[in-house]
């Protein structure tokens, strides 16, 4: 167990203000890295996405009573009395829901629309996803509430039992809403297309929380700065960068190693830095359940790239960080392997992936803001009797967010040098999988259950994984790709977001 307790919206709170402090912007290279900005097992995960705004909006109509006719609509808000009451109503149960939610959350005050006039003042305010309160009200005055810019989201909340029942709970139809998956490539990160029967939450704030938790990876994952040290590529895909920065929008920083060689060897040089290293490598060692059963100067050497690539990352303002060659080049510069530092910075909160890949690391970027915790790259294996094995040598601990998990520091495998975790994950603890099939927009999702940490002749964080689902439809997507994992079950979320991204989504529940 970690000597290290945090509450979850401990962890989970720290964003993109903190980021500053843990990548110590506003000190010179190798300033931060022997004060108090460095590593620190004790410091809350850092969630370096910006809030979610959102913009509640009530549409309502004001029934007249009329003799020996019908007069009103289905539904309890038909007054000016009975919406304020119901914006009372909204406005404490968002504040309840934004309260205890694993994502940041900006709720802006309820706004009551009763006309087009007040729809379109609604749509004045800045707001990344608007969530209508369909009570009653015509057809054209709710698509007037939609959210207008294409690039923003729309969510609509009916009730039926959780309050007085709205109108629209029995008239929304797919006159108003689009149905199934839109084709690949219809929707993109500038255009969600229209408002989705999957849009749609009756009564439950759950419902509403998944959807948010969506919408807020999805915010964060567009745009994406990241630096990539020795140049981006694509595993058997050479355009997948491209299409990171044409689809996604990713800002790819390449930093050439020759500009690192010499940092590298002065911070070797500075006894200040090297100081430094050393007690985080006592402090690091120290941890429960951690063992090393590789040479120390490995471990310090790891410590000294961790100070290297947070200053990378602070200079180009990114919060992602990648490696070419990692198991090569750098390794005679630095006298260590990347593995652990990679883990140390994915501890921390930050987003750091080895080989460069940008196959998959859009995918570890959407699922990190989405799972809200750190996310494992690896390899994958054939899979057989509901089994797949996944394993590299760059894995976190930290991968609920606040525990650190067993691990031996070990060497890299296929070099045997340097410093590499193998961490031992809980047994029966649920996993999700991110499986991109190349570059061509189609992104393959699904669950499994760790059985084992094995010792494997392979890289060294190691587990054989019971798949949940058609494991059979697995054999299918073998690619001898990389993969992303994640602790939980996050298939839904990613599901929606995927849509909204015009991804092919594909899923081993699926029919």
């Amino acid at each position: 167990m970690s000597s290290y307790p945090l509450n979850r919206r401990e962890f989970l709170g720290m964003t993109t203000a903190s980021l500053a402090g843990v990548l110590g912007v506003g000190t010179s290279s190798f300033a931060f890295a022997a004060g108090r900005d460095g590593w620190d097992a004790s410091r809350p995960l850092v969630r370096t996405g910006k809030a979610l705004v959102v913009q509640p909006v009530l549409i309502y109509h004001v029934a007249e009573k009329r003799p020996a006719t019908s007069w009103k609509s289905w539904g309890g808000v038909q007054t000016d009395q009975a919406a304020a009451a119901e914006a009372q109503k909204i406005a404490c149960e968002l504040s309840a829901l934004a309260s205890h939610a694993d994502v940041p959350l900006e709720i802006l005050p309820v706004f009551k629309v009763k006309s087009p006039a007040d729809a379109a003042r609604a749509h004045e305010r800045e707001y990344d996803a608007v969530v209508v309160y369909a009570a009653s009200g015509s057809g054209d005055l709710l698509k007037a509430c939609f959210a207008q810019k294409k690039d923003r989201d729309t969510i609509l909340f009916v009730r039926h039992r959780s309050g007085t029942t709205y109108y629209w709970y029995e008239a929304l139809s797919t006159k108003y809403l689009q149905t199934d998956r839109p084709e690949p490539g219809r929707n993109s990160c500038l255009d969600h297309g229209p408002v989705h029967v999957d849009d749609v939450v009756v009564d439950e704030y759950d419902e509403l929380l998944w959807r948010l938790r969506a919408l807020y990876g999805l915010k964060n994952f567009i745009g994406t700065r990241i630096v990539a040290l020795g140049g981006p590529w694509g595993k058997y895909s050479p355009e997948a960068p491209q299409v990171a920065r044409e689809k996604y929008r990713f800002n790819i920083i390449d930093v050439p190693y020759d500009q690192i060689a010499p940092r590298i060897q002065a911070a070797r040089e500075n006894r200040d830095t090297v100081a430094a290293a050393q007690r985080w490598t006592d402090a690091y060692l120290a941890l429960p359940h951690t063992t090393l059963a590789t040479t120390k100067e490995f471990v310090t050497n790891a410590f000294v790239l961790y100070g290297l690539f947070k200053d990378l990352m602070r200079e180009h303002d990114a919060s992602a960080f990648t490696i070419r060659n990692c198991m090569s080049t750098i390794m005679p510069m630095a006298e260590t392997t990347p593995c652990l530092t990679l883990g140390l910075l994915n501890d921390e909160g930050l987003m750091a992936f080895c080989e460069s890949d940008f196959v998959i690391i859009p995918a570890g970027v959407l699922l990190r803001h989405v799972a809200g915790t750190p996310v494992f790259l690896h390899n994958s294996t054939f899979p057989h009797d509901g089994t797949v094995t996944c394993a590299h040598c760059s894995s976190p601990r930290r991968l609920d967010g606040s525990r650190y998990e067993p691990a031996k520091i070990v060497t890299h495998y296929e070099s045997e040098y340097g410093a590499a975790p193998k961490v031992e994950m809980p047994v029966g603890q649920q996993v999700t999988f991110l499986d991109p099939e190349y570059s061509t927009g189609r992104w393959l999702g699904f669950t499994g259950l760790v059985k084992s940490n094995p010792s494997y002749e392979i890289c060294r964080s190691q587990q054989d994984v019971e798949i949940q689902g058609d494991w059979k439809k697995l054999c299918n997507e073998v690619r001898d790709s990389h993969w992303m994992m994640v602790y939980g079950d996050h298939v839904k979320e990613l599901a929606y977001a995927t849509r909204k991204l015009g991804l092919q989504w594909a899923d081993l529940a699926e029919s």
